[in-house]
């Protein structure tokens, strides 16, 4: 099981732009320090949601300021840019990295942006798989050229080439809709999930890959070697009680000034999400608690879904010291009470926290 964080960057009410980005890059740091496995950045906008407009830009800093951290996007949205100037900064990264990048992509939403950068409708919807088949071919081939329906050109080198390297850079796909699930298993792309569903859709989405890869006649070992990966909140507390008020304090304002900021493609009006409903629901679904409790719902959402690879959104209260810290009590308190982490902590120099014995016998965990 690998624990990661989940940046987005997000601006709280009352909070400058410097503010959220400076926590978000310092997040990325000491999850670098405490040996948690992979650093995931979300891409945004023109809203507060999320400061980060690029996610490869942002992944660039943090490679060079990190160690060993693996550092992925999720996502970066391919609907809005062309998939060629993806690849070539996805190779650009995986290089000069030594393979620490991972680059997740998604469709994204109906929104303004397709307007602002001019791809239009078309890109989000029709347009998709093409883009997708693009970009994988220049993550693989040494050159590459187009024919269809959206990008036609000659054939060019691709520079620089992942090509004669082992490995090109892992590539997973943002899901939320049966259609992508089966587009990314028939190329044998792992999905990221969504931290808006819980273990039983998760689940239901699983299934259904493993379907599709099998139907694409993908080879058994590499459907069951699938790596994906689960979005969900992580909120570490002496308490139960105190990881929920920590959440309940901050994340409400940030998802209403956030969620009701988005513009939509067409102008129409849209639903948005009760952010005090939508809070309480994240705190049920995932590892908001003591250390114990984070560490059975992890495991059980493992168990449930077979997902073995956690993007963990740790910037909840909004505020940076307590940001970090929840960072580490991640790495201290709750890796070591996963199946057959401890050694893996030890093995990254990374201590085990006093509070575990203490957390464990809070006996809120039973409130799973």
């Amino acid at each position: 099981m690998r624990i990661g964080t989940f940046v987005l960057a997000g601006q709280y009410p009352g909070q400058s732009q410097r503010e959220a980005l400076d926590r978000a890059v310092r997040s990325a740091e000491v999850a670098d320090e405490v040996g948690l496995d992979t650093v995931w950045l979300a891409e945004h906008h023109f809203v507060p949601y999320g400061l980060c407009p690029s996610a490869t830009t942002l992944a660039a800093l943090l490679l060079g300021r990190t160690r060993r951290i693996r550092v992925g996007t999720a996502i970066s949205v391919l609907s809005t840019q062309h998939p060629v100037a993806l690849g070539e900064q996805a190779t650009l990264l995986h290089l000069t990295s030594g393979g620490r990048f991972t680059l997740g992509v998604g469709r994204g939403g109906p929104w303004v942006d397709l307007e602002v950068f001019g791809t239009g409708r078309e890109a989000l919807e029709r347009d998709f798989p093409e883009s997708l088949d693009l970009l994988l071919r220049w993550l693989t081939q040494p050159a590459v050229d187009a024919n269809g329906a959206r990008y036609r050109f000659r054939s060019v080198p691709v520079v620089p080439s992942s090509a004669e390297e082992a490995d090109p850079p892992p590539v997973v796909v943002a899901c939320t809709s049966p259609a992508t699930v089966r587009l990314a298993a028939r190329r044998g792309l792992p999905m990221l999930l969504g931290m808006h569903i819980g273990d039983a859709e998760k689940a239901e989405m699983v299934a259904l890959w493993r379907r599709s890869a099998a139907q694409a006649e993908l080879p058994p070992e590499a459907v069951a070697a699938a790596d994906h990966v689960a979005a969900g909140v992580g909120q570490v507390g002496d308490s139960h009680s105190e990881a929920v008020e920590t959440i309940r304090r901050a994340l409400p304002g940030w998802l209403r000034q956030g969620l009701a900021a988005h513009q939509t493609l067409d102008g129409a009006p849209r639903a948005m999400r009760d952010p005090l409903a939508y809070t309480e629901l994240l705190c049920e679904l995932h590892p908001v608690g003591d250390p114990q409790l984070c560490a059975d719902r992890l495991a059980l959402t493992s168990e449930r879904t077979g997902i073995t690879r956690f993007a963990l959104l740790v910037e909840g209260s909004g505020e940076l010291a307590a940001t970090e810290r929840n960072v580490r009590r991640l790495a201290d308190d709750v890796l070591p009470l996963l199946p057959g982490q401890a050694g893996k902590a030890a093995a990254n120099g990374t201590s085990v926290g006093s509070g575990t014995q203490q957390s464990r016998s809070s006996g809120d965990w039973l409130s799973i």
